[in-house]
């Protein structure tokens, strides 16, 4: 049985062959574990102690041989239960001091900064710090947006489109000529205003495979594949005549 979704929830390459192992075997000693994963013995020893912390698999020693086992698998859900747990308290302490971290950053950082966001989470974690700013101008891409993205990427991203609207973040999306975002493609503007979402054309000559994200004083050149990338500049000045550009293509929408 494949387990790789384990790998989601912090599990590491190990541990997802031990526990594989271990839901296939049954009942096991630590030579039948190192039969089935070709793991070394000493490193089956430390992954199964963290896969016992983490209440997923169990053990007894008969005749002074130890046997191993996983525990029932809705173990795992109590564990990620557990983890929401960890992570909620861990908010708590750590929300009031980011004020103060804040200033510390915003003293010492440069006055245009660049960032390279390489890969899904990266572009996940650059379009979640959006959400942080009441409005965000997008420019060209709509087409290589549906085109080149993943299934799983497409989903996260209409998840992400929702929560946008739901936090009243409002969309300027200035698309390549005659490419819409997926459940976008109709003139109802009553929709688009309930979504926060304003539209406008490129002209047909100007269409490009790269998507330009504006946000705060951030512009981000993000180019969507297999392996996403994006460059992000951060400085007044040049957001400022990145706006004009796109200011200078927006007309009002439909």
């Amino acid at each position: 049985m494949e387990l790789e979704y384990l790998s989601k929830i912090g599990f590491t390459k190990g541990e997802i062959k031990i526990y594989t192992a271990l839901l296939d075997i049954g009942i096991s000693t630590l030579n039948k574990i190192q039969e089935k994963t070709g793991i070394d013995r000493r490193n089956i020893y430390d992954i199964l102690n963290k896969l016992i912390e983490k209440g997923l698999v169990s053990y007894t020693i008969e005749k002074g041989k130890k046997t191993f086992q996983i525990t029932h698998p809705d173990k795992i859900l109590n564990y990620l239960e557990e983890k929401k747990k960890e992570i909620e308290e861990t908010k708590k302490e750590i929300t009031p001091n980011i004020p103060d971290l804040v200033k510390v950053f915003n003293k010492t950082k440069n006055p245009i900064r660049a960032e390279v966001y390489r890969g899904k989470e990266s572009l996940k974690a650059l379009h979640e710090e959006s959400l942080n700013y009441p409005k965000q101008y997008w420019i060209g891409g709509n087409s290589t947006v549906e085109s080149n993205v993943d299934t799983d990427m497409k989903n996260w991203f209409n998840h992400w489109m929702k929560r946008r609207a739901k936090k009243k973040v409002m969309m300027y999306d200035l698309a390549d000529h005659g490419t819409y975002l997926e459940n976008f493609k109709d003139a109802n503007l009553s929709k688009h205003k309930k979504e926060y979402h304003k539209y406008c054309q490129l002209p047909k000559d100007l269409k490009s495979p790269m998507v330009i994200l504006i946000f705060g004083d951030k512009v981000a050149q993000i180019l969507w594949s297999a392996q996403p990338f994006a460059f992000v500049l951060e400085s007044k000045e040049i957001r400022e005549s990145f706006m004009k550009y796109f200011y200078y293509f927006w007309k009002e929408p439909w």
